[in-house]
């Protein structure tokens, strides 16, 4: 290889290891100090609290949830806490106050009942109730996540339509379309058909003058002729309207002259107070 191919020739040039403000280091600086426990990586089982690790030491050694050995568990649970501790791990108030649990079922447990006593709960019966609740709401959880979900099992799909111009026609309308639509018309007009009724104009004071107009004089007249049957039930009942209150006026008088016999009408008093009224 000669001298102007090897000068031709690319070289691969020193990563930086780090970029401060655009300007790149190569090496590290003499006067930079790292603490030994600078960085420390911890791979470990991770648990979402006290139950989640309480149901991993009980799962791990094959025990029945309903028969704990609550004498080992406390001490791996234990076990487990100092580790926590040794290893400067945010520790929650939850795995002490689950530790104090399983410190007391575990002195309740080695205690001796009274024979009065011997129908006592289990002492462990709380805590395997809440282990229960605990691992089913979690494999539901789990079961949740096994469902497919958009963006990581289904990508979404995007479709780009090109920028079309329909032309939409108006729909042709026949004639066998147009009737149609007006007998639907015809029949929601109907629904909404009523009937009007007018109350005829009848007066009581104005029956009472034709009656008084009718009887005026000293002769009497039959009680039928003051009725017009041509009015109907309405003028009916106005006209007898009429003769109730000229008779409470002591305007009119009225005699039959045997029972059931035909009825007589005329003006009360002379011609002179008949005018007057």
């Amino acid at each position: 290889m000669t001298e102007v191919e090897l000068q031709s020739t690319p070289e691969q040039q020193e990563m930086p290891f780090a970029v401060v403000q655009g300007v790149p280091f190569t090496r590290l600086p003499k006067d930079l100090y790292i603490p030994p426990d600078a960085l420390e990586v911890f791979l470990a089982e991770a648990f979402e609290g006290p139950l989640d690790l309480l149901l991993y030491l009980i799962k791990r050694q094959n025990l029945d949830i309903l028969d704990i050995p609550i004498a080992e568990i406390t001490r791996q649970y234990v076990e487990y806490v100092d580790l926590m501790k040794g290893l400067r791990l945010e520790l929650a108030a939850e795995y002490l106050v689950m530790a104090a649990m399983l410190a007391e079922i575990k002195s309740r447990m080695l205690l001796p009942r009274p024979v009065e006593e011997e129908d006592e709960e289990d002492p462990r019966a709380e805590l395997v109730r809440r282990l229960q609740e605990y691992e089913r709401f979690r494999q539901a959880a789990e079961d949740l996540n096994t469902l497919p979900r958009v963006d990581r099992d289904t990508p979404p799909v995007e479709l780009v339509v090109p920028d079309r111009k329909v032309v939409k026609l108006p729909p042709r309308v026949e004639m066998k379309d147009l009737i149609f639509a007006l007998r639907d018309v015809i029949v929601r007009a109907e629904n909404y058909a009523h009937h009007h009724i007018q109350m005829e104009p009848l007066s009581v004071r104005e029956r009472m003058s034709n009656v008084l107009k009718v009887v005026r004089g000293d002769d009497f007249i039959e009680f039928s002729k003051l009725f017009t049957p041509d009015e109907g039930r309405a003028g009916v009942v106005v006209t007898l309207l009429a003769i109730l209150e000229l008779l409470k006026q002591s305007l009119i008088e009225m005699v039959q002259s045997e029972i059931f016999g035909q009825i007589h009408v005329k003006a009360a008093g002379s011609r002179v107070q008949q005018e007057e009224a």
